[in-house]
């Protein structure tokens, strides 16, 4: 009885995951029965560049923070700074991606639960289903962009073709959502700009420009890398299905202690990643930089918050400093969900 109740609570995980090993149908493979990702991209009877299937972008730490470099910060405004810094504060306790909510443009990096997405193509429409759950519509009939749109938490979407490259412009975006998961601001005026060309059947250029007055003095623009996913699917996502977290999120960050400037001073400098679980490693900077300014220390644009003189708490996660004799630092760990990061200071 023991041995027929644990098998038929197997019975669900592998029915359900049988998809996830299917061998796609329909896509070009080697002799030896691998999937040609190099293979020329297919196109469409129309012959335009067939988007369609299922996508994974590649990992990257702009979907954590779009701004890598202190200096870059000076790209918000004020007002947009402000926002930022109330967030950090109180460690992304409002982040709707945590609370279940569309990320909005965030969810082109599966910054949220999808890991891919899936487009389908059409003539007068192109339809893209995240993993997460959301989906959205980008039409493709030659209509514009509403003039003043209800807005919404995916936007509204149109498109063209300039050459093989898909053109598409965004607009109506509610200002609930975040640019990425430390909690950069947009507003309601957010008009975003994203391309996509298939370079290859396994391979898609992506690119997404954000363009916001209110909170931004220039557009910013990141690349992301996106590969075709052969042989899986995507999985059901519910993510608040059982959901027990968000309720003991504390938020506000500690007022920390009082560590000397000189001691902070040590910590200043490049460092590099050095090893880690791959995927923490793709999430978060490979070559960060630490500096002290008006006495506060930073993690690339991220404020630390001393709780010792060498152990320090981010939105992004707790940095523990080791230091050689003379108190200069040697290297730090990043101790994130998804396990330690051990980064080198370059000497």
């Amino acid at each position: 009885m023991v041995r027929f109740a644990a098998l038929s609570l197997l019975l669900p995980i592998s029915v359900g995951a049988q998809w996830l090993n299917l061998k796609t149908p329909g896509i070009p493979r080697t002799a030896d029965g691998e999937p040609n990702l190099t293979a020329p991209a297919p196109r469409t009877p129309d012959n335009k560049p067939d988007l369609s299937g299922l996508w994974r972008p590649e990992p990257s730490p702009y979907r954590f923070d779009l701004i890598q470099d202190l200096k870059d910060e000076g790209i918000f405004t004020p007002a947009a700074h402000d926002i930022f810094l109330t967030r950090v504060a109180d460690f992304r306790r409002g982040d709707p991606v945590t609370h279940c909510l569309p990320g909005g443009p965030l969810e082109d990096f599966t910054g949220g639960a999808a890991q891919v997405y899936r487009i389908i193509q059409s003539p007068a429409v192109i339809a893209i289903i995240y993993e997460s759950g959301f989906h959205r519509q980008i039409f493709m009939d030659g209509r514009e962009l509403p003039k003043d749109p209800n807005p919404s938490w995916m936007g509204y979407s149109v498109g063209h073709w300039q050459g093989d490259t898909l053109v598409v412009e965004s607009a109506g975006f509610n200002d609930r959502t975040w640019l990425d998961r430390v909690g950069h601001p947009h507003s309601e005026d957010l008009r975003v700009t994203e391309t996509f060309r298939r370079v290859d059947f396994g391979n898609m250029q992506f690119q997404i420009t954000y363009n916001d007055p209110k909170m931004l003095t220039k557009t910013l623009t990141i690349p992301l890398a996106v590969n075709y996913a052969p042989d899986t699917d995507m999985l059901e996502t519910v993510c608040n299905e059982n959901e027990k977290d968000t309720a003991h999120l504390a938020g506000k960050a500690t007022a920390g202690v009082k560590v000397d400037p000189a001691i902070l001073e040590q910590y200043t400098g490049k460092y590099i990643f050095r090893k880690g679980p791959p995927v923490a490693g793709s999430f978060f900077p490979q070559n960060p930089t630490v500096t002290l300014i008006n006495g506060q220390l930073y993690l690339n644009d991220l404020p630390l918050i001393p709780q010792s003189p060498t152990r320090f708490d981010s939105t992004a996660a707790t940095i523990e400093f080791s230091v050689e004799d003379s108190g200069k630092a040697m290297h730090f760990t990043l101790n994130a969900a998804e396990g330690d990061l051990w980064y080198e200071r370059r000497r």
